[in-house]
Formats: C-alpha cells, sequence, structure tokens
C-alpha cells in the first residue's frame, strides 16, 4: 500500500518541495516502501480565505502560474488551505482567492475547507475540486468523526487527539479517506486550539486586507489587536520535543500500524518551519532509516544547487 505524504508549503517552501520531489524521483531507494507525494498544502500569500497558518508576503499572478505548473506537470496536487473559520459571506467574492481558485481548476488540484460557508460557495462555483474537510473542525470524538467520512469528503482529517487510539480507529469507516496529522506542536487535548484557529483567521483577513492598500508598510499583529496566539509556548516546541507528545506518530508505526490497518494519508505539519527543521522531519518520516545520512545529505546537496540555501525559508 501508498504511504501517501501531504507536505507543507507549496509557496513558502516552493523550491524546496520541488527538489525533494526531485530526489525522491532519483533516489526512491532511499525512501521507504510506498512513500509518494499525495499533495502539497498551503495558500498562497494575501488569500484572505486561508487559515491554519498565518500566510505572510505579496505574490502576482506569474508566481501562481509557476507554482502550479511546476507540481502539476509532476502529478502532484496543491491543495489550498482554505480553512479560515472568521470567513463572512462578504469576503466569498474575494477577488484573489476567486482567481487562485479559476486558474488551479484543472481537476487535479483540492481544497480543505472548515467554513460550511465557503465549502457550499466552492461546491457551486467551482465542482471539479476535491473537498477535504480539516483538522480545524476539530472533531476529536469517534462518532462525530464517523459521521463526516459518510459524506461528500475525498479526505477528512483526523484530529490528533485521536492519533495512537487504535482501539477506536480500528472501527472507522472508509478508512482510506482518514489523514493523520503526523508530527502537531500542539498539546494534546489542547482546549485553546479551535480558538487560536479562529484568532489566525482573524489575523489572516486584517493581514491581507492590510497588505493589498499598504504594500510597503509593515504589518504588526499587535498593533492591530490580533496577535492573541502569540503567548502560546508551545508554538515554539522543536521537533524532538514534538515527538516525545502522546499525539505523535512514530515513522515505524506508520508501516507497521497504521498501513496494515488500512490508513495510507499522512500530513506533515510545517508551513512556517525552517529549511533545516523540514529537511529533517522529511528524512525522519520517509526515508529508509539505515539511509538517512545519506539522504540528507543528498536533499541538502540539491538544495544548495539549486539555490535554497540561499533563502530564508
Amino acid at each position: 500500500m501508498k504511504a501517501r505524504f501531504h507536505l507543507p508549503g507549496f509557496a513558502s517552501h516552493f523550491r524546496f518541495n520541488l527538489v525533494f520531489a526531485e530526489v525522491l524521483k532519483q533516489y526512491p531507494q532511499y525512501f521507504r516502501d510506498g512513500v509518494e507525494i499525495a499533495s502539497v498544502y498551503g495558500a498562497f500569500p494575501q488569500s484572505i480565505w486561508n487559515g491554519g497558518r498565518t500566510q505572510e508576503g505579496l505574490c502576482d499572478r506569474r508566481f501562481i502560474k509557476t507554482v502550479l505548473t511546476s507540481f502539476n506537470e509532476r502529478g502532484i496536487p496543491l491543495r489550498f488551505t482554505f480553512t479560515n473559520p472568521a470567513l463572512e459571506k462578504k469576503h466569498l467574492n474575494d477577488k484573489f482567492c476567486n482567481m487562485v481558485l479559476n486558474m488551479a481548476n484543472n481537476g487535479m488540484n483540492e481544497v480543505i475547507v472548515v467554513s460550511p460557508l465557503l465549502e457550499e460557495y466552492i461546491r457551486k462555483n467551482f465542482p471539479d475540486y476535491k473537498l477535504t474537510s480539516s483538522t480545524c473542525k476539530r472533531l476529536n470524538d469517534i462518532h462525530k468523526l464517523s459521521d463526516e467520512l459518510e459524506k461528500d469528503y475525498s479526505v477528512v482529517v483526523v484530529d490528533y487527539d485521536l492519533n495512537n487510539k487504535f482501539d477506536l480507529l480500528k472501527d472507522l469507516p472508509h478508512k482510506e479517506k482518514c489523514e493523520f496529522l503526523v508530527n502537531s506542536n500542539c498539546r494534546p487535548e489542547c482546549p485553546n486550539r479551535a480558538q487560536h484557529y479562529y484568532n489566525v483567521g482573524v489575523q489572516q483577513i486584517n493581514y491581507a486586507n492590510h497588505m493589498r492598500k499598504y504594500p510597503d508598510q509593515e504589518y504588526d499583529p499587535i498593533v492591530f489587536g490580533d496577535g492573541k496566539n502569540q503567548n502560546c509556548p508551545f508554538f515554539t516546541r522543536n521537533i524532538f520535543e514534538i515527538r516525545e507528545l502522546s499525539t505523535n506518530i512514530r515513522p515505524d508505526d506508520i508501516w507497521e500500524k497504521y498501513l496494515p490497518m488500512g490508513f495510507n494519508q499522512f500530513k506533515i505539519e510545517g508551513r512556517t518551519a525552517g529549511l533545516f527543521n523540514l529537511i529533517e522531519t522529511y528524512v525522519y518520516y520517509m526515508a529508509r532509516p539505515e539511509y538517512a545520512d545519506i539522504a540528507r545529505y543528498t536533499i541538502t546537496d540539491f538544495c544548495s544547487a539549486n539555490g535554497v540555501l540561499t533563502i530564508n525559508e
């Protein structure tokens, strides 16, 4: 069975993910059996519909086309994180987000949704997109998750609190539709997670509106009153601390437990991660342990050769 990984940051980590795709293609022997890139997820800067992590920066139509072409020509879908829970009806007509969906509307690319308002809009106006039900819905009840899996979604992201609870997971329907976030830095059973996602959504709206009006003026979330997540101590966990959490999924468990049970979709967190964090995480989850060093070296070497190490990822 294929182990289908959804990788972070088609815009923020554009060149790095292309480099990784090329290394995976040229050196499949370095990687575990069945590893494939199922999608690269994220959003283009100034996407007001974006959620989960604030997407900073600006981009133009040419960059959007370059990213779309680069991944789609390799058979890799883009999956848009349009998971902003703070959206209102007035945001549905956003010119930038509608332009992006029109440009990517080729039957290959996908959208992750949380807002019923936006989901209905996309189903009506962009019916060719496959939809993923977001982990931001916080469906940490196994019965609610089972109900969600019966709905018209191509993928449902399982709430991380259910990770490794195999006594509950074994009875889920449509296991092929389940996707697991393997390396969440959020604390298990965090009572603030839904509110944090809402705060990020408000910040994304304010950020996008600010940058469209004042592209040369720096945006400060504290000044604008939406830096409410800044004091969360769990945003600063390093990759080794994350591995100690009960919700963390170990690579061996993917191949020894999840795949044999029928689960084959795994999401790696890291849209705002640094380059070396990403390299280490990709190697940890996808490389064969005996080839970890050469895989890490090869990815780093390819990054250097392609200029990725010269930019701030």
